[in-house]
């Protein structure tokens, strides 16, 4: 579970109760199902007309991410992965990774690593699993780019929405109680419609943005890698280049483990 979204989102309805409590405002007017339905059968209806439906249909899963941590192999991990394949490299030769293959986890590392086994030409396998990482961060885009368009569409509908409240208010003005009551009812829509556009739909595609750029980046570095073993690259000289795509504090606990496992080794 990734607990930042339920954080945020949690903090986001504790600003909006917590306001309108503290100037206030009676918290029974939050409960508006024509607001609801003006705002988010509206943003439906926006996205629907202005995405094709095989783009639509992704919107529960990509929910579903923003929700689940994601799982990605650790870089300092991937690059002790890639050290222990050099040096077997470098003793058996590349086909004595074949052994290896069916461990892999990850389908990009998978697929890569049967390409330099199988002997294809260094700039064929680095065209095709960069081809492959830019397609992956096209369809990227493409959802992160949903939840933007939501998160501009709403707050306009929640205008729209104060609006309808708003003719349905003036209609009848003859008790100036209810006349005010219906005023401010009719605003709840523009307020569901700032807080899904700016709380949820704009943050939850910037996480999909941020997600995607981690997931290329661990991809770049397995490409990298890959081809590092293939040239038959020292495993000292994979770590150098490879080491680039960690920050300096994660650079620290990996020579601070590369050191620990060479003073095991010498004693051993």
């Amino acid at each position: 579970m990734e607990k930042s979204t339920l954080i945020g989102i949690g903090l986001g309805i504790v600003a909006v109760v917590g306001g309108m409590f503290l100037k206030h405002a009676p918290l029974s007017n939050l409960y508006n199902p024509a607001a609801f339905v003006i705002i988010l059968v509206g943003t439906a209806a926006s996205l629907f007309v202005g995405f094709p439906m095989s783009e639509v249909k992704k919107f529960p899963k990509l929910i579903k991410l923003v929700f689940s941590a994601q799982q990605l192999v650790p870089r300092s991990e991937l690059i002790r992965l890639f050290m222990d394949w050099a040096t077997i490299t470098r003793r058996e030769g590349l086909l004595a990774l074949e052994t290896q293959v069916d461990d892999i986890k990850d389908p990009f590392l998978r697929n890569g690593m049967r390409m330099i086994i199988d002997g294809n030409d260094q700039d064929f396998v680095r065209d095709v699993l960069l081809e492959d990482i830019a397609a992956t961060e096209e369809r990227h885009k493409a959802g992160a780019l949903l939840f933007s368009q939501a998160g501009m569409y709403a707050p306009t509908l929640g205008v729209l929405g104060a609006v309808i409240g708003l003719i349905a208010a003036l209609a009848d003005m003859s008790d100036m109680n209810k006349l005010a009551a219906a005023i401010a009812a009719a605003f709840i829509a523009t307020l569901l419609g700032i807080f899904t556009g700016y709380v949820l739909w704009h943050p939850i595609a910037n996480k999909l943005k941020r997600l995607s750029k981690r997931e290329m980046e661990i991809r770049v570095m397995m490409v990298e890698g890959l081809l590092s073993i293939q040239s038959g690259v020292s495993t000292i000289a994979i770590s150098q280049k490879l080491s680039v795509f960690l920050t300096p504090t994660e650079r620290l606990q990996l020579s601070e483990k590369e050191g620990a496992v060479s003073e095991q080794t010498a004693q051993a």
